[in-house]
Parts: structure tokens; sequence; C-alpha cells
């Protein structure tokens, strides 16, 4: 019987270190690739090996790859820049495309067993309000909206073709926004939390999103390595909520101060607008892009049936997510406990 290793990208990250931290539970042996020099390294589990390099360097993903004659490999392919912003990056084209592509090389190169890849909702197709959104077969990045979405598919499109055309038995994650504790990079979405927390936030705005739970998507993830078929993708959300809900939340578990004001997604876009003007006159990304409005108003029912039937996915409440980040956030320091659990 052949030892397998399971090889996880983007590891420091949000999802990855989620991910990372379910296999080490279920006594998997995990090799992570990490930035040198990423903060976020640090809370990579001590048990899972760790190769510094990167995406977009051939020698170190060589490295990473390696893996003795008698075992079988796992790729989990987590990272990828993620952007809110409506201009393009080479750098994200780089990481996302490119990065993608040289994994793909590697897994066909060392004959892996099994690539799950992490791609997102953002690459399917939107579809109108009252339908709900299932998995594609095809990527195109000129039917979706947003630099972000666009590479996405694009990388998409190049896990599927693996899958296809060069026999590799490659599978998709399609994650809605992700959530939940354990975000040490403090992004977007835990920032807001913060935020709300200390009452910096005065004023809440219209619009819905669909969230998943990290914990649940890398269950979903790893689900998929040991049974998703070969070149099949896997819509992984939850329910829809909108941002109300989340600043109702986040005051019920922090005892934080209720956000009445509700600012419309029409005032929004203007304020959007100006954002983008003062983003170009100090080099500093806007608070607020045409991109993140689309999301909130946008059609975000996705169906997560298929993975429910075939890879046991089970989504927990977004309001029992909201309580563990809090909870987390407070042991982490970033929430002061003393109004915690106050109505």
């Amino acid at each position: 019987m052949k030892n397998t290793i399971y090889l996880l990208t983007g590891a420091a990250g949000f999802l990855g270190s989620n991910v990372s931290r379910a296999l080490i539970k279920q006594g998997k042996t995990v090799r992570t690739l990490v930035l040198p020099g990423d903060p976020a390294a640090p809370h990579v589990p001590r048990e899972a090996e760790v190769i510094q390099g990167n995406l977009l360097d051939v020698g170190s993903l060589e490295k990473f790859f390696s893996a003795g004659s008698g075992t079988d490999i796992v790729v989990l392919h987590c990272a990828s820049l993620v952007t809110v912003s409506d201009e393009f990056s080479q750098k994200l084209y780089d990481i996302n495309v490119g990065g993608t592509r040289n994994i793909l090389d590697k897994c066909l190169e060392h004959r892996v067993k099994k690539l799950v890849y992490v791609s997102s909702t953002s690459t399917i197709p939107e579809l109108p309000r009252g339908q709900r959104i299932q998995e594609v077969s095809r990527f195109d990045p000129k039917t979706v909206t947003g630099v972000y979405a666009q590479t996405k598919a694009e990388a998409t499109q190049l896990v599927a073709d693996a899958a296809e055309k060069a026999g590799l038995d490659a599978s998709i994650i399609f994650p809605s926004g992700i959530c939940g504790p354990n975000d040490y990079a403090y992004g977007y979405f835990t920032k807001s939390i913060i935020d709300i927390a200390a009452g910096k936030i005065p004023a809440g705005f219209a619009g819905s999103f669909n969230m998943v739970d990290a914990r649940d998507l890398a269950d979903g993830i790893i689900a998929c390595a040991e049974k998703g078929r070969k070149g099949e993708g896997y819509i992984l959300s939850s329910d829809i909520v909108t941002f109300h809900d989340i600043f109702e939340l986040v005051s019920r578990y922090t005892g934080a101060k209720r956000v009445k004001t509700i600012v419309p997604l029409s005032v929004l876009r203007i304020i959007a607008f100006f954002c983008k003007i003062y983003g170009k006159i100090t080099k500093k990304p806007p608070l607020i892009t045409n991109f993140m409005i689309y999301n909130m108003e946008r059609n975000n029912d996705f169906s997560s049936a298929k993975a429910i039937s075939e890879l046991g996915y089970s989504p927990r409440p977004f309001d029992e997510t909201i309580r563990d980040t809090v909870e987390w956030l407070i042991s982490e320091g970033k929430i002061d406990p003393k109004n915690h659990g106050k109505e």
C-alpha cells in the first residue's frame, strides 16, 4: 500500500490554513508551499513540512513536488491572488493564470494521483434573479465580471482542459465568499467584523452576499480529493445573507451598538466613483469599488446540491460562523470581550 502526501499551496492564507489544520487532524502527511517571509507562516501547523517558494518559481515547485517512487501525490491548489479592484494587474494574471499553468505542468510531469483546484463562483456566468446557479463545464473570461473573475475563469479552463485532453485526474471547487475564524491575514470581511465591534462603522449598506465558512470549505476540498470525479466541478456555498443580517449578528455576539442606517447601492456607486479618483491621486486602493458593488447586487443564489450529494458537503448555519469568528477574534485580542454576549 502506497503512502500518500498532500501538497498544499496557499497554506499560510485564510483558506489554506484551515485546510492544513483539517488535514493534520485527519492524520495526513502534509507538505506546504509558503512564500519566503510570509508573516502568516507561523500559523502553518508545525506537523506540516514547509517548502519556501512561489507559484512562479519552477525550481521551488520542483522541490515541492518531489516525492519517493512509492508515494502517491495529491495536490490541493488553494493559492491565488484575490482583488476587488476594477483595474487589470499583471501580477494578478501571472499568479492566477501563470501559477496555475505551472502547477498543472508539474502535476503531469510527476504523475500526481489527484489535483483539486480551488476556483471561484465568480467564474460561473450569472443567471437572472430567481434562477439558481449551478456548475458549468466551460469557462470564458468574456462571460464574467471583474478582472479577478476573468483570471480565475482562464485558469479554471486550463484545469478543465488538463483533465479532458491530458488525462489529469483533476476536480474543481467553486467557493462563494469565504468567511470564518482563523483568518490571520485579517481580510476585508474579518476586518469589517472588528470595525463593527469597535463601533467604527456608523452605517451599513444594502445588498446581499453568499458566504461559506472556511472550515466547511476545507472539509469539502479534502472530500473532493477523495470523492471528486475527474473533470467535474463542485459549488461550495451556503445561504444568501444580507449585509444587514451580518451587522445584526455581529452586534448580537459582540454587544456592539446596532447599525441602523443602511446606505442604498445607488449612493454607494457615487461614493465608489470618488473613491476611484481619490485612489488614483493617493496611489492607495479605493475603499469601495464597482466590483464590490456588483457582488452586492448580483444574483448570489448558488446551488451546492451536487457537492452535498457527491462529496457529503454540509455547510453550517451562518449564525454559527459569525459567533465562532467573534470568539476567535476575542481570543486573538482583536475584539474587546467586555461586552461579549450582550444583546
